[in-house]
C-alpha cells in the first residue's frame, strides 16, 4: 500500500523509524568505513617505514653473513606486537634469519615475492629490498602485520552501531506512540539536523530541544551522540597527527641512519648527526662528546655548524674538556637519558654554563656500545620545557643508532689495522725467506772463502815464526796480512747471521785494548781527520791510555767494529770540528749482583765535544733503527755496540747533554794477567813430539799448505785427495803395521765426506784421534752437530797455535 495512504500516526511512526534508522546506519557506516580505511592506510605506512628502518639496520649483518647479528636486529620487533613474523632472505633467495627465532622455517615463505605491500589472508605483507649504500641489493626483508585487531575493532563498531540503531528505533517507536501529533515537528527537526550531519559532515550541528518529553530526550541523546562523535573525531585527528609526527621522526631517523651508514670515521658520523638535528628537529645547540672513564672527563669531539658561535661563547669548542660532576652528566655516563626541562636555576657546572648562553631545556643521551658508555649526545633549546616526550624518545633511539654506527666504524678501523698487520707480516715472512736463501748462499760462499784463505793463513803464520831473517818491513807486511786474514775469517763467520742467530757464547781471547785502539784510529783517520779537513774543520785527537795496558777478554773483531762505530758517531757529531778523546782506565766498582766486595773493571771511553743529545734522544739512542742522521744513518750503530757489550758481559753508559758533547763508556770485567801453561808453551813455539799424520782434503792448496806447515814441526805427513783415498791410505798403513797416529780431515768432500771418513777410521782403529778441519766448524759446534766419531773440530782457516794445541792435547790423551 502506498505510503501516502497510511494513517499519519503510522506514517510518522514509519517515517520516524526509517529516518532514525537510516541516519544512524549511514553515520555508523561512515564512521566504520573511515576507521577501516584509516587503519589500513596507517598500517601500510607504519609497516613500510618500519621495514625501511629494519632493512637499513640489516645491511651490515647480511653483507658479512652474520645470521646471529641479524636475528638480534629482528628481535627488536617484539616491541611491536602487531608484527607476527619477519624474515630476511639472502640475495640468492634462501632464508637467512627470521622472527620469532623459535618459529619453524616452514612458517615463512620459501622464497621472497615481488617488492611491495599486499593484503593476504588477514595479514598485511611487505617485501622490501636490503641494499648497501643504495646500490647493490644484498637481500629481501619480509614483514607480516596481523590485521586481526582491525577485524575485532570493526566487529565491535558494527555491534555498537547495531545496538545504537536498535535503541534509537525503539525510542522512536515509543515516542511516536506516545506523542503522535507532537512528534512530527521534533522528528523533522532531528531529521534536518541528521541531514546536516550526514550531508555536510558538520558535526557541530545540534538539534534544538522543543520539550522535556521523550522527544526532547531523543534530541538530547542525538546531540550527545554528535558530541561523542565529535570527540572521537577530534581524538582520531590528534592520534593521526601524533602518528604523523612519529612517522616523520622515523623517517628522519631512517635518513640519518642511511647517511651515517655511508661513513666510516667517527668525526664525519658525528657531524652528520648534529647537522640533521639542527636542521630537522630542530635544536639551538648540539654537540657530541667522548667519555674518558679513567679521568672522568668528557671531550667535545663535534659541534654543529649552527652551534659554533654559542660553543665559542661558552668555551665548549672542539677538544674542550668537561668534568663529569654529580649532576646529569654523571647519570648519563652511567647509561641514563637525562632531560632537564629548565636549567635556568641549575647550580651544577655544566647546565649552568649552558644557561649562561641562553639555553634553558637540555637533553643528554648516552652513546653506549657493548654495555659501555663511550660518549654523550647533547641537545639544548632556548625555550624552557620545549622537549616533548616524543623528542626525548627520538633522541634516545638516535643515540643508539649513532653508538652502533660509531662502534661499527671502530670495528672497521680495527679490521683495517689487522689487515695492514697481516700484510706486513706476510711481507716479513717473504723477506725472511729471501734472507734465508741469501744466508744459505752466503754459507756456501763462506765455506769457499775459508778454504781459499787457509793456505795464506798457514804460510803467513809459518813465515812469521820460522823466518827470523825477515826485514822489519816484511815482518810488518806479513803481520798486517795475518790480521786481515783473521778479520776476513771472522767476517765470513758472521755471514751466516743472515739466517741464523749468533751464538750466545762466542770464543773470547785476551785483547790489548791500547793496541786495538791504535789500530782502529789508523784505519778510521780518513773519517775523523781527512774528511773534516775538506770542509775546513779540524778534529783534535786525544788518547789517554792506561799504564800498564788494559787487557780484556773478548772477540777482537766485535770490539773493533764497536769502537769504529763510536768513532764515526763522534765525528758526525762534530760537523764544525772539536775534540775526539779515547781513554782507557782501570778502576774498582761494586759488582752488579750487589756483593760487598768491589771488582776490578776496565773502562773504554769515546768522548766528543759535539752537539750532544737531548734526554729523549739519549733514552732512545740504543733502539734499533732509531737515528738522528736522516737518510745518512741506519740506526744500527749504537744498537750493535750495545749487543757487543751484552755478549761480553760489559756495561754500556752514555753521558750527553745538548751543546756539551757525548761520552760513551764501555765497562769490561778485568782479567788476570796470566795464561794457561800449555797455551804459553805453544805460543813460545815449543814443538810437540813428531807424529805420523794423515791429511784428507779435496783442495790441493790446503793439502800442500798443511803438509808444509806440519812438516816444519818435524811431523811425518801423508796427504790423500778425497774421502775414499783417505780411507784407503789409512787402511793400507794399518795393514802394513805402520798406522797413523792422527787423522786431519775436511768435512765437505764429494762422494765420501768427512763424517764417513771419521766413521771408517774409528771402525778400523778406535784409538786413533780424528780432527775435523772445516769452514763450518763454528756452526757445527754451536748447533751441537759434531759428528760422533770426531775428537776435535777446528775452523778454517786454521791458526798454527790452535793446530799445535790440538795435536798436543790429543797426543797426550792418546
Amino acid at each position: 500500500m502506498p505510503l501516502r495512504n497510511v494513517p499519519i500516526r503510522r506514517k510518522l511512526m514509519f517515517m520516524l523509524l526509517v529516518t532514525s534508522g537510516a541516519v544512524l546506519a549511514l553515520t555508523c557506516a561512515a564512521f566504520i568505513g573511515y576507521q577501516y580505511e584509516g587503519y589500513r592506510a596507517s598500517a601500510r605506512h607504519t609497516l613500510q617505514t618500519l621495514g625501511e628502518v629494519i632493512a637499513s639496520n640489516s645491511t651490515a649483518a647480511v653483507a658479512f653473513e652474520n645470521a646471529s647479528d641479524e636475528t638480534d636486529v629482528l628481535a627488536a620487533l617484539h616491541a611491536e606486537p602487531r608484527i607476527k613474523m619477519a624474515a630476511v632472505y639472502a640475495a640468492d633467495g634462501r632464508l637467512f634469519a627470521h622472527y620469532p627465532a623459535d618459529a619453524p622455517a616452514s612458517a615463512f615463505p620459501r622464497h621472497p615475492r615481488k617488492d611491495g605491500l599486499r593484503f593476504d589472508r588477514g595479514m598485511l605483507l611487505d617485501y622490501q629490498p636490503i641494499r648497501q649504500g643504495g646500490n647493490s641489493r644484498l637481500g629481501t626483508l619480509y614483514l607480516g602485520w596481523d590485521l586481526s585487531a582491525l577485524h575485532r575493532a570493526i566487529a565491535l563498531y558494527a555491534l555498537v552501531a547495531a545496538a545504537m540503531t536498535a535503541l534509537a528505533m525503539l525510542l522512536a517507536y515509543l515516542l511516536g506512540r506516545s506523542l503522535q501529533r507532537q512528534i512530527s515537528r521534533p522528528v523533522q527537526t532531528l531529521g534536518r539536523a541528521a541531514r546536516a550531519v550526514s550531508e555536510n559532515h558538520d558535526y557541530t550541528v545540534r538539534a534544538p530541544k522543543l520539550g522535556n518529553d521523550e522527544l526532547g530526550t531523543l534530541t538530547d541523546a542525538f546531540n550527545k551522540m554528535l558530541d561523542q562523535i565529535t570527540a572521537d573525531i577530534t581524538e582520531r585527528q590528534e592520534a593521526g597527527a601524533r602518528l604523523q609526527r612519529q612517522a616523520s621522526r622515523l623517517d628522519l631517523l631512517n635518513r640519518i641512519t642511511r647517511a651515517v651508514g655511508e661513513r666510516q670515521d667517527l668525526r664525519s658520523i658525528f657531524q652528520v648527526v648534529i647537522r640533521h638535528l639542527e636542521e630537522d628537529v630542530p635544536i639551538d645547540f648540539g654537540c657530541i662528546c667522548l667519555y674518558d672513564a679513567q679521568e672522568q672527563t668528557l671531550t667535545v669531539t663535534s659541534v654543529g655548524a649552527r652551534s659554533r658561535e654559542t660553543a665559542l661563547e661558552l668555551a665548549l669548542t672542539e677538544k674542550a674538556r668537561v668534568r663529569v660532576d654529580r649532576n646529569g652528566l654523571s647519570r648519563c655516563v652511567r647509561g641514563e637519558l637525562v632531560y632537564e626541562p629548565d636549567i635556568g636555576g641549575s647550580r651544577f657546572p655544566f647546565p649552568a654554563t649552558l644557561a649562561r648562553g641562553g639555553l634553558r631545556a637540555l637533553v643528554v643521551a648516552p652513546l653506549r656500545a657493548e654495555s659501555q658508555v663511550f660518549g654523550v649526545l647533547v641537545a639544548a633549546r632556548r625555550a624552557p620545557e620545549s622537549f616533548t616526550s616524543g623528542d626525548c624518545e627520538f633522541l634516545r633511539q638516535l643515540s643508539e643508532h649513532v653508538a652502533l654506527a660509531a662502534h661499527q666504524a671502530q670495528l672497521y678501523d680495527a679490521l683495517q689495522r689487522a689487515y695492514q698487520d697481516l700484510r706486513q707480516s706476510q711481507e716479513t715472512v717473504v723477506q725472511q725467506e729471501r734472507l734465508r736463501a741469501l744466508g744459505q748462499m752466503a754459507s756456501g760462499v763462506a765455506h769457499d772463502i775459508n778454504n781459499a784463505i787457509s793456505p795464506i793463513a798457514l804460510y803467513t803464520e809459518s813465515l812469521l815464526e820460522r823466518e827470523p831473517a825477515l826485514s822489519e818491513r816484511a815482518r810488518a807486511y806479513l803481520t798486517t796480512i795475518q790480521t786481515a786474514i783473521h778479520d776476513v775469517a771472522r767476517t765470513v763467520g758472521r755471514m751466516r747471521e743472515f739466517y741464523r742467530p749468533q751464538e750466545s757464547q762466542a770464543a773470547l781471547v785476551r785483547i790489548d785494548l791500547d793496541s786495538l785502539i791504535r789500530g782502529v784510529l789508523e784505519l778510521t783517520q780518513a773519517r775523523w781527520r781527512d774528511l773534516p779537513q775538506e770542509r775546513g774543520a779540524v778534529i783534535e785527537l786525544r788518547t789517554e791510555l792506561a799504564n800498564p795496558p788494559a787487557v780484556v777478554m773478548g772477540a777482537e773483531n766485535e770490539i773493533r767494529d764497536a769502537l769504529t762505530n763510536l768513532i764515526f758517531n763522534a765525528a758526525d757529531a762534530m760537523p764544525e770540528g772539536g775534540t775526539l778523546t779515547l781513554r782507557t782506565t782501570a778502576a774498582m766498582r761494586s759488582s752488579r749482583d750487589g756483593a760487598a766486595e768491589a771488582v776490578e773493571v776496565v773502562c773504554l771511553e769515546v768522548s766528543d765535544s759535539g752537539i750532544g743529545m737531548s734526554e729523549e734522544t739519549r733514552r732512545r739512542c740504543l733502539e734499533p733503527f732509531f737515528t738522528t742522521k736522516g737518510e745518512r744513518g741506519t740506526g744500527m750503530g749504537l744498537a750493535m755496540v750495545y749487543g757487543m757489550a751484552q755478549r761480553h758481559g760489559a756495561e754500556l753508559e752514555i753521558d750527553s747533554a745538548p751543546g756539551t758533547g757525548t761520552t760513551v763508556r764501555i765497562v769490561f770485567p778485568a782479567v788476570a794477567r796470566t795464561a794457561d801453561e800449555t797455551e804459553r808453551q805453544l805460543a813460545l813455539g815449543i814443538p810437540v813430539h813428531p807424529m805420523r799424520l794423515l791429511i784428507v782434503d779435496d783442495d790441493p792448496l790446503i793439502i800442500e799448505s798443511l803438509r808444509e806447515t806440519l812438516r816444519g814441526d818435524r811431523h811425518e805427513v801423508t796427504a790423500a785427495e778425497g774421502g775414499q783415498a783417505g780411507i784407503d791410505a789409512f787402511e793400507a798403513a794399518l795393514a802394513r803395521g805402520m798406522p797413523f797416529e792422527m787423522v786431519i780431515t775436511d768435512l765437505g768432500m764429494p762422494y765420501v765426506d768427512g763424517r764417513r771418513v771419521a766413521a771408517a777410521i774409528k771402525a778400523a782403529s778406535p784409538g786413533t784421534p780424528v780432527v775435523l778441519l772445516t769452514g763450518w766448524g763454528q756452526r757445527l759446534t754451536a748447533d751441537h752437530q759434531v759428528p760422533p766419531h770426531v775428537d776435535r773440530v777446528l775452523n778454517k782457516p786454521p791458526r798454527l797455535r790452535e793446530l799445535r794445541m790440538t795435536l798436543a792435547q790429543l797426543a797426550r790423551r792418546g
